[in-house]
């Protein structure tokens, strides 16, 4: 006698449309592959992002848009991103102006500020979309290890230790900050 096997229940995709319609819970989401992600947050995280783009707003060109974590980006291959804070230049934008809802593309500058419960596969992911979609930096800031990652290709990093300076290169030349600043 044969026996039935069940077949396991296809898992919904989410949409945009989905992602959009989300409540104001408190929690930052982005869509990834067709699923919802929870991406951590906190106290200690937004303080070191409000720091560095306070730092950043007192030295980027006019030519810069800045974003928070709250902005969403649609990156190529359907997903769509949050970084912890963004740059992205005003003539990448439409009429030179932010959208009401997401911006298409990567920002230039491209930061995650990393919580000790993400996985290191999902963040170098994150960067390489990042770049298939247009940015030209993601620093990735590692709190716990007092360290930055300034990639300025996909495969092209700077692993910077608390006493190294951080800088912005070609995008922000008159940037630098200390990594351990941001920390404190």
């Amino acid at each position: 006698m044969a026996t039935v096997r069940e077949q396991p229940k296809r898992k919904r995709r989410y949409t945009e449309h989905d992602l959009l319609q989300l409540p104001d819970d408190g929690r930052k989401y982005e869509l990834v592959n067709g699923r919802l992600q929870t991406v951590p947050t906190g106290g200690r995280h937004g303080r070191i992002g409000y720091r560095l783009a306070r730092r950043i707003g007192n030295s980027a060109p006019e030519s810069l848009e800045g974003f928070d974590s709250s902005t969403g980006f649609r990156i190529a291959g359907g997903n769509i991103r949050s970084p912890d804070f963004a740059l992205m230049q005003k003539t990448r934008l439409p009429q030179g102006e932010p959208p009401v809802d997401l911006i298409d593309g990567a920002p230039d500058l491209a930061v995650e500020i990393v919580s000790p419960s993400e996985n290191l596969n999902d963040l170098y992911q994150k960067v390489l979309e990042y770049f298939e979609s247009g940015a030209q930096q993601v620093w990735l800031l590692f709190p716990e290890r007092k360290q930055a990652y300034r990639y300025t290709a996909p495969l092209e990093v700077e692993v910077l230790h608390e006493n190294d300076v951080l800088t912005g290169g070609e995008l922000l030349p008159n940037f630098e900050v200390r990594v351990g600043e941001l920390f404190e």
